[in-house]
């Protein structure tokens, strides 16, 4: 059951593995128990090489036991594989797993300080020193059942008010021993997960929150790991749920290469998805004020050369991307349960790039960028093509840009919709269904300055409307429907 070479070990810790030690291992494994029925299903959310959880496996049974892990590491991840049922390569914090799916939790997670990403985001959510030993425990708890055997080896120096505050409210029974091992100052801390409500005694429990106190401040010192465990042993209970997720969100390279291979390519059927790249454009149907052409010139459906009325040429191309912003928080109820809610935000951004070949022209040659970032340059005139000459359209105000929602966006996509019917209404003055008072606001606004609003029934039977909006500084209209407000 060895793990490594013990000469090999410091090196390991340098990269930031710190694999639970053989003596250490098997003394853990006398404090658990398997069920007397049922399959058991135990998890490690940082598996290293798999070793200690493949053990954990054979000590409870290994026909009665079904191990999942995660691993960062790619070979290790390689190596946990041949030793685990389902293992996913992949960091913790970009999988999607059910909640209350494992009756064992075996946290040995990465040790240090955690580190803000690009725009100061943290994967930690809390108050106290952000660390990497915190921001596993949050994200793994949830997934363990109730009933459920908690093992969590970490340095003592972790215990700090903040998280054994988390564990006392959290587990009951717990027990805390150092490990056999003292090169890495680990400790190991048992508990079996509870709702807060059938927590012991308030003053049992500040005694245990004091206790660990004291070892994580180094005031006192746990207990070394028994080489008999003299307690009752805590009993792993059978999954009380199926487990319907447990996969990576995002792709590496590699594993982007075999989707495409198993799906033999991206596109099985390339004529339909170009078979219509050459079919000549139809002209539109009626003519385009200046906001329907750079509606159309961001969305990239008026490109290549086109010339103004002034004789400037220009080389268009424009186009619009959506940006996904990613935020995930962790809230506690009053009965100590954690919640996780992973928050994704769209952000379309259009931009325009123009190719000045104007004859004699001194910036011929020159790209300009319109784009609706805060570092857009001085917005330049935006051309007009020959084919689309821009008709003279008094708009009692101005509609600024244009943004449109997610759901919006869908109906657009979906040709469920047209957005320009319902626009030019807006800004015709036309307000749609809605109520004598909105409207006798939306008149006053047009004078005062005040934010106009819109609303139009998109269905025949009424049940569908939709929003637009425009703001009282006139520097965007947004399209929505009533759910998106």
């Amino acid at each position: 059951m060895a793990l490594m070479f013990p000469r090999l070990a410091r090196n390991f810790a340098r990269n930031g593995y710190y694999p639970t030690d053989e003596i250490t291992l098997e003394r853990t494994l006398q404090a658990l128990t398997p069920s007397s029925t049922g399959r058991m299903r135990i998890f490690d959310p940082c598996a290293g090489e798999g070793v200690a959880l493949a053990e954990t496996a054979h000590a409870l049974g290994r026909d009665r036991v079904e191990a999942y892990a995660v691993e960062y590491n790619r070979e290790r991840a390689d190596h946990c594989r041949a030793l685990l049922d389902r293992v996913l390569h992949s960091d913790l914090m970009d999988t999607i797993v059910t909640r209350q799916a494992f009756g064992l939790l075996w946290l040995n997670p990465p040790y240090g300080d955690l580190v803000a990403d690009h725009s100061g985001a943290s994967q930690y959510q809390g108050k106290g020193r952000q660390r990497l030993e915190k921001a596993f425990y949050q994200r793994a708890l949830p997934l363990l059942q109730y009933g459920g055997v908690l093992v969590f080896i970490v340095p003592h120096y972790v215990l700090d008010d903040e998280l054994c505050g988390w564990l006392c409210n959290h587990f009951t029974e717990l027990r805390i021993y150092t490990a056999a091992d003292p090169t890495f100052r680990q400790v190991v801390i048992f508990g079996i997960r509870v709702r807060r409500q059938d927590l012991a005694r308030p003053r049992e429990v500040a005694q245990v929150r004091e206790y660990l106190q004291a070892i994580g401040a180094g005031v006192q010192n746990a207990e070394t790991l028994p080489t008999t465990w003299p307690w009752e042993p805590y009993a792993v209970l059978p999954a009380s749920t199926d487990l319907e997720h447990f996969y990576r969100v995002t792709l590496e390279p590699e594993q982007f290469n075999q989707e495409v291979k198993r799906l033999r390519g991206l596109w099985p059927d390339f004529t339909l998805h170009f078979g219509q790249s050459g079919v000549q454009p139809r002209p539109p149907v009626r003519e385009l004020s200046r906001w329907h052409l750079a509606l159309a010139l961001a969305a990239g459906a008026i490109s290549g050369v086109v010339k103004s009325k002034s004789g400037r040429v220009l080389v268009l191309k424009g186009d619009t991307y959506k940006d996904k912003v990613r935020k995930t928080e962790f809230t506690e109820d009053q009965d100590g349960n954690v919640s996780e809610v992973r928050i994704l935000t769209d952000r379309f951004v259009p931009i325009i790039r123009a190719w000045d070949m104007t004859p004699g022209s001194p910036n011929r040659g020159c790209v300009l960028t319109i784009s609706s970032t805060a570092d857009t340059p001085p917005e330049p005139e935006i051309p007009v093509p020959e084919t689309a000459p821009v008709p003279t359209y008094a708009a009692p105000f101005e509609p600024g840009r244009l943004l449109l929602t997610q759901a919006v966006q869908y109906l657009v996509e979906n040709r469920s919709i047209n957005l320009a019917l319902y626009l030019d209404r807006h800004l015709a003055g036309d307000w749609g269904e809605i109520s004598d008072d909105d409207r006798s606001s939306n008149q006053r606004a047009l004078k005062t300055g005040e934010r106009l609003l819109s609303g139009y029934d998109i269905d025949a039977e009424g049940e569908t409307r939709l929003w637009i909006l425009t703001e009282a500084n006139r520097c965007a209209t947004t399209i929505l429907l009533p759910s998106d407000y």
